[in-house]
């Protein structure tokens, strides 16, 4: 959905512009709140307002942080190309600023102060600038320009926000190092990677010790520390550095009776924090990272105040009037006002309908496969392997099928401690037909449609596509619906709203590929195919053993969009999932 995105990038931009001008604040998070909003819309914004241009301003205006003057900004852009707001600000905001705005740890009040002062409105007018001379700035001094410097250098060769799946090893790898310092009485990850979000820019860990300088010591001399940053009483920070993985890393020392409130700080996000710290001035209060307390006080910690509750966030909510909101859905998105849901785990998935043998591009046979999810408790297993169009994933041609279906079931009679079906992931072409006559498809137990090739079509092409698929009555889950690969490919952009409507009405499960390349469907559609009642399927699309594991990442997106477990058709005992399978079959 390219105009979400390019909307949303308006909005962001325009706030941040508006907070290096020193506008009201409440500007500023309007502003990237509607960022937000349009970057998570599971619909075509162009879309909705094609719909119905008289009434898009009014039904933009009912969305979640979409305010009726900024619907009609988003209506402004989609006529015109522009908003006229946005482009006033570009005129008294040099774009360079906005680059100096990615540094990390430069803020806008630091960039409007070089910009004024010292006239730096770029990268490269930044570079250019003596260090004596920015040294003389308010708060800057020598040791935050060397800082700078390093930040701008690793701004250059920085590769962006990575994948979860890919930072996510080495984080519980360093965590668990942390965690056997003597001392330690107290270890967590916070930050992204804790509210489970698919990619991360930094690493955030949070301790109570005993022994402070052995847990410093031990973490700034990690072998993947390529260049300590700080290293203070309460705070380091480093840069790491280990195969793929380029990230910098924070550890945090706090006194154990402010824990809860620290973790809830770190964890975030910004905006749900936000939210909380605006309930508290409603209710009288104060929350930081020390804690809740009574009063207004700017820094009541330091003027010696109990807090009413900080030890931990189970009692921070509490005394704010709130169920605890879980980690992986605090990103200000109405988790408050919500009631609360005992969400999905892993140990509630029973049965695994998209995985692959050595038939196509599997490194595991049909009994290896079927025994690995007789390990990890599974009563029910499909076997999906490619269709005959994925010749670079040696495909099944009709007749390879035909006998692939005769082995699945030669290995099912000999398992009785599972079913395992014969399926196929049958490629959708891009003309939405299926890879396989419906006779073949009729004869498997499971069909998964996915889309592989052709992943540049046009929004209303691609929605075309993937709606003949769901339709098709020989169809039980459309698999990774978009087709993206995240940091590398962004797939199909479909009406996603068409997508779940057309789910609901022919009984068709969209799925939620947790392998963390995929992440497919993501925890903003989800949320919309959740909030109309559609099925869900979460599979590991698992190629090999430690494939399995990817489920946690699925659980991880699926707990963001709010799911129970009711909602995923794999937690479904055996004979509920079966009748439901065997209900799309002539």
């Amino acid at each position: 959905m390219g105009d979400n995105r390019e909307i949303a990038a308006v909005f962001r931009q325009m706030g941040q512009a508006l907070e290096i001008l020193g506008a009201n604040r409440f500007r500023v998070l309007g502003n990237q709140r509607v960022a937000r909003a349009l970057k998570d819309m599971a619909q075509d914004v162009r879309g909705l307002v094609d719909e119905d241009p008289g009434t898009a301003v009014k039904r933009l205006s009912a969305l979640d942080d979409i305010g009726k003057t900024s619907a009609q900004r988003i209506v402004e852009y989609l006529e015109t190309g522009s908003i006229a707001e946005h482009a006033d600000l570009l005129t008294k905001v040099p774009a360079g600023l906005f680059d100096l705005l990615e540094l990390p740890g430069l803020g806008p009040k630091a960039v409007k102060l070089m910009w004024d002062d010292l006239g730096i409105d770029s990268l490269e007018k930044l570079e250019a600038t003596p260090d004596e001379t920015l040294a003389q700035l308010p708060r800057m001094g020598a040791k935050t320009v060397a800082n700078l410097r390093k930040a701008v250098e690793w701004n250059r060769q920085a590769q962006g926000r990575l994948p979860l799946g890919l930072v996510r090893p080495l984080a519980f790898d360093l965590r668990d190092r942390l965690r056997a310092v003597p001392g330690v009485q107290r270890l967590e990850l916070a930050g992204s990677l804790r509210r489970g979000r698919e990619t991360l820019g930094d690493l955030d860990f949070l301790a109570v010790t005993e022994a402070p300088e052995a847990l410093r010591e031990t973490f700034v001399g990690f072998d993947e520390v390529t260049e300590v940053l700080a290293r203070g009483d309460l705070k380091c920070s480093v840069r790491l550095a280990s195969g793929k993985v380029a990230i910098q890393a924070d550890l945090r020392l706090v006194p154990e009776a402010s824990w809860g409130a620290a973790l809830m700080y770190f964890t975030g996000s910004k905006q749900h924090n936000v939210r909380l710290r605006e309930v508290a001035v409603q209710q009288g209060k104060r929350l930081n990272e020390y804690g809740l307390f009574e009063g207004t006080a700017e820094r009541p910690q330091d003027a010696g105040l109990e807090p009413l509750a900080a030890a931990s966030e189970e009692e921070i909510y509490a005394e704010l009037g709130f169920d605890v909101v879980p980690p992986e859905l605090r990103e200000d998105r109405g988790e408050l006002d919500r009631p609360p849901v005992r969400l999905i785990e892993a140990a509630d998935i029973r049965a695994e309908l998209h995985a692959h043998t050595t038939a196509s591009d599997g490194r595991l046979s049909i009994e290896e496969l079927a025994r690995e999810a007789i390990r990890r408790g599974f009563h029910t297993l499909a076997v999906t392997d490619h269709s005959r169009s994925q010749v670079i994933a040696n495909g099944l041609s009709p007749e390879r099928l035909w006998a692939h279906i005769d082995a699945v079931r030669e290995v099912n009679a000999s398992l009785p401690e599972i079913e395992v079906l014969a399926g196929s992931e049958v490629d959708i072409l891009a003309d939405g037909s299926l890879d396989y006559d419906d006779e073949l498809l009729a004869a498997l137990d499971v069909v998964v449609a996915s889309p592989h090739a052709a992943l540049r079509q046009s929004p209303e092409d691609a929605t075309e596509r993937l709606l003949a698929a769901i339709r098709h009555p020989l169809v039980h889950i459309l698999g990774h619906p978009t087709g993206r690969i995240l940091g590398k490919r962004e797939g199909l952009s479909p009406d996603m709203a068409a997508l779940v409507a057309a789910a609901v009405e022919h009984d068709t499960a969209l799925e939620l590929n947790a392998n963390w390349h995929r992440l497919d469907l993501r925890d903003s559609h989800l949320r919309l195919a959740l909030d109309r009642g559609c099925k869900i399927a979460i599979d590991t699309d698992a190629h090999d053993v430690p494939h399995f594991d990817f489920l946690d990442y699925g659980i991880l997106t699926a707990r963001r969009a709010g799911m129970a477990a009711e909602s995923c058709i794999n937690t479904w005992p055996a004979d509920r999932l079966l009748g439901w399978l065997r209900s799309k079959r002539p």
